[in-house]
């Protein structure tokens, strides 16, 4: 089954054709990073503009790199949440109108579900069940994947999610954006001890916070600057990388214990820092656990995860109208 995939919930316009949920046809992605890097951020508006431009043009692409015609596309993906609204609508409305026209079904799929599912691409012999962390700019969870599309959430950030703590702080260091990278390349080298940083304390003890951490990092930063005292930036980069697996793995752990799983996914940007990842992996080792890091390519947005989990939801009987809407939060 060939289903050709649309994602645009961010700041990245992405079209992939995926075989059968595992296989890979083509992934093509349009990046926005050099337009909003300007601002520091992402701007919703100049996000939505430069989706609309791109979005046909990536469409045909995709299908050419798949090597497929339109006639061959057995569905249409795509995402219609959670992100920024007038960014998801861009591809909504194209999926809905490319379906439309190829006489093909449409499949809604959900932006985290598909961070989930890249794992299935980078690893074959993947199934369900197993513990999935998914940490990006936009959400910080721990999720029972009991099921292909069957998730429940067992604890979440309750403010900033990791990705928007290390944009925020490395922004106000100066450094590029997205700040995940350029923070993660800072961090090696450094001392993680040497600036005491917060760990929140939450009543519901698999529940996040980094609104605190956020805060207390960008206060040091302004005081030293302020009294005119040089930072270590390498060992502050890395006392907020610590501080962030602190917050994430210790609660990841506890999770598969209480739940008995013994694999245990990654995904979604933050799950490219270098960090983490061997945190991770020590944590499992430690464990007993079987630990499954997607490739640096499937971290970040793009549509092939789209493309994969929508397979699944296809065979589940997810299918969307006309009537389909974007949203800018939604449920797992």
């Amino acid at each position: 089954m060939n289903i050709l995939a649309i994602e645009s919930s961010c700041d990245d316009t992405a079209a992939a054709v995926v075989r059968d949920g595992r296989t890979v046809l083509s992934s093509c992605v349009s990046s926005q990073i050099e337009m909003h890097t300007v601002y520091g951020g992402v701007v919703p508006e100049i996000a939505s503009r430069k989706h609309v431009e791109a979005i046909a043009a990536l469409a045909d692409r995709a299908l050419a790199e798949a090597g497929i015609t339109r006639r061959e596309v057995d569905a249409v993906a795509v995402t219609y949440g959670p992100g920024l609204i007038g960014a998801l609508l861009v591809a909504v409305n194209f999926a809905k109108s490319a379906a439309l026209a190829l006489g093909k079904p449409l499949i809604p799929v959900h932006h985290l579900r598909g961070h989930i599912a890249a794992n299935y691409l980078a690893f074959p012999q993947l199934e369900p069940p197993f513990l999935s962390l998914c940490i990006s700019g936009g959400n910080s969870m721990i999720v029972d994947v009991a099921g292909y599309t069957d998730m429940t959430i067992l604890g979440a950030t309750r403010d900033d999610a990791a990705g928007e703590c290390f944009d925020k702080i490395a922004r106000v260091l100066g450094l590029p954006y997205p700040g995940g990278k350029p923070m993660d390349d800072l961090s090696q080298g450094g001392d993680p001890t040497k600036y005491p940083l917060p760990r929140a304390k939450l009543e519901h003890d698999l529940d996040m916070s980094f609104s605190g951490l956020k805060t207390a990092a960008v206060n040091l930063i302004h005081n030293a600057a302020q009294k005119g005292e040089a930072l270590d930036l390498p060992s502050l980069a890395a006392s907020v990388t610590a501080a962030v697996s602190d917050e994430l793995i210790p609660r990841t752990m506890e999770a598969a214990r209480r739940t008995g799983r013994t694999v245990l996914t990654a995904a979604g940007g933050v799950a490219a820092n270098r960090t983490i990842r061997a945190n991770l992996e020590a944590a499992c080792r430690e464990n007993d656990l079987t630990l499954y890091l997607p490739p640096l390519s499937l971290c970040g947005d793009n549509g092939a995860m789209i493309g994969s989990q929508a397979y699944y939801e296809y065979l589940a009987g997810t299918r969307a109208d006309s009537s389909l809407n974007a949203y800018a939060n939604m449920a797992i």
